[in-house]
């Protein structure tokens, strides 16, 4: 790719600016996960150069928004500098360079936050301070489940989170799910809720979010989540699959009160022909999304809408929105769940409305995705088997580096977009790549002039299709094959709190504790919690 012609650079202090003077803005962190974990601006978004164009239609759906992506540093070479000149040949109309990248911001005083969905955190933390969220130890949750009239515990992770881990009889209900599927899981007004998470954020949320609601039973957060349970050298159990039920009707009283808790946080609800109109003029980002469970957006949804379920949406949004003081517009077919989750993110400080009429309004959006790449050709199993015996053939692997290390063809090398280049320099004239989704392997070769003398195809099927097929694969790698420091995509801050390592999870416990210390003022205000209401004595 031809990065001569750069893009408009802009310094920190610009930037900081832009962030705050209310106009829409994208900040995109392009370089990989692993190096987005160990610092970055507060308000910045993961969008790494390897998937660009995979996810940016969906995180930057019109493409006037301004942008501004950074990496390192890494001057014209770097990732900063090749997405934004991707940017622009896909349509960006203003795409900006932060100028020396988090070295320049840091430089210029300010905060480079390490880990993943750091607003949503800080914002969490802010909730408890505010609202006074009630909480209990694991030891005090331990004693009221062995009493005679033990809690109903319930983790607001979504199940794949659950299954690796959970508090023994919890169950599983998404935050998202709470204010729908709470009358299912409790007998009665009197049976106190415990809802719990990984660590803080969703078990604070999700305590929350049912006190707001009215919910007449006593409500708490376990305080620190499953990492406060294995803390307190208590057992967890694994690969569990206890989870919410399914096909419940919307209790008026319910809806009514989600409907009151999302106007008190300043939602409005909005008709599809405003929508419609202001697709048109087209001077507005606009989210679309379906805040329902995987399997109701898999079974019918709204043409244009992304999946955002309402518990990550709220956790995780910078993963759904990539622009900040866009429009976002929920919906759901219940009555319930859009309206709860828009009054959080109104609360963290996004333009949430709710969709009137949600699934049945008619409503269908154009699709923002970028085009396809044209496909590499594809190759099975038993040639790419011969070709790797004549010694004619090399195997690079694009998935994630996690995947390759547990189990890869014997002989592959592992790379990324960003170091493909010098990858290829080692390799075969005939080179076959192994990933996950064949467009990531065609874009990445869309970066290299004249292919640099190789010819390119892909694993028919993926990684799966070679040890279906009864081809051996290797799981033994060793660090010095590929070292941490190549790892690029992986993120090592506590990694391994779920694994055993009481240690790392003390340390990610105390950086959600300290992130809103981190905050300046401008951040801190942006955020709008609710203060609790207080019932008048009867």
């Amino acid at each position: 790719m031809d990065v001569r012609k750069m893009p408009k650079g802009i310094d920190a202090a610009t930037l900081k600016r832009w962030l705050h003077d209310g106009s829409e803005i994208a900040l995109f962190d392009v370089r990989e996960h692993g190096q987005y974990g160990e610092g970055h601006p507060f308000y910045a978004v993961p969008l790494p150069y390897s998937v660009l164009e995979r996810d940016v239609g969906r995180l930057a759906p019109n493409r006037r928004v301004r942008v501004v992506v950074y990496d390192s540093g890494d001057g014209d070479d770097g990732p900063a500098a090749r997405a934004a000149a991707r940017l622009e040949t896909l349509g960006y109309a203003s795409v900006h360079v932060l100028e020396g990248g988090t070295r320049a911001w840091q430089d210029a005083g300010f905060v480079l936050f390490k880990g993943v969905n750091v607003p949503s955190k800080a914002f969490g933390e802010l909730v408890e301070q505010v609202a006074h969220t009630p909480h209990i130890s694991a030891q005090t949750l331990l004693q009221w489940q062995q009493s005679d009239t033990p809690p109903v515990v319930l983790d607001g992770r979504p199940l794949g989170e659950y299954r690796t881990m959970n508090i023994p009889g919890a169950s599983c209900c998404p935050n998202g799910e709470l204010a729908y599927r709470i009358d299912a899981f409790v007998p009665d007004a009197q049976t106190p809720i415990v809802i719990n998470c990984a660590g803080r954020t969703r078990s604070i949320i999700g305590a929350q979010t049912l006190l707001d609601l009215g919910i007449r039973n006593p409500v708490y957060a376990l305080e620190n989540g499953t990492q406060g349970w294995f803390l307190a050298d208590l057992p967890l159990e694994r690969g569990q699959q206890r989870g919410y039920p399914a096909d419940l009707r919307p209790q008026p009283a319910r809806v009514a009160a989600a409907r009151a808790l999302a106007e008190r946080a300043g939602v409005e609800w909005v008709h599809a022909d405003t929508v419609r109109d202001w697709t048109k003029a087209d001077d507005r980002t606009l989210y679309l999304c379906d805040v329902r469970t995987p399997e109701e957006f898999a079974a019918n949804t709204l043409p244009g809408a992304q999946h955002a379920p309402g518990g990550q949406l709220q956790q995780a949004t910078d993963q759904y929105i990539g622009v900040r003081n866009a429009r976002i517009v929920l919906f759901d077919d219940d009555g319930i769940r859009a309206p709860v989750t828009a009054s959080w993110l109104r609360q963290l400080g996004h333009e949430a409305w709710v969709l009137e009429g949600g699934l049945h309004s008619g409503l269908a959006l154009a699709d923002t995705r970028i085009p396809e790449p044209a496909a590499l050709p594809l190759v099975d199993g038993d040639t790419l088997a011969q070709r790797l015996a004549a010694g004619s053939q090399s195997v690079v692997d694009l998935r994630t580096s996690a995947a390759w290390l547990a189990a890869h063809i014997p002989g592959s090398v592992w790379s990324i977009r960003p170091r493909l280049a010098a990858t290829l320099a080692q390799c075969e004239q005939a080179v076959t790549f192994v990933v996950d989704d064949p467009r990531i392997a065609a874009w990445a070769v869309s970066d290299l002039a004249g292919g640099e003398g190789h010819t390119f195809s892909v694993l028919d099927g993926g990684f799966a299709a070679w040890p279906a097929g009864g081809w051996r694969v290797e799981t033994d790698a060793v660090a010095d094959v590929l070292p941490p420091s190549a790892r690029i995509d992986y993120l090592f801050f506590t990694h391994d709190r779920h694994a055993g390592n009481k240690a790392a999870s003390r340390e990610y416990l105390s950086w959600e504790l300290g992130l809103l210390g981190q905050l300046d003022e401008l951040e801190r205000s942006a955020f709008r919690p609710l203060t609790r209401v207080v019932a008048a004595p009867e």
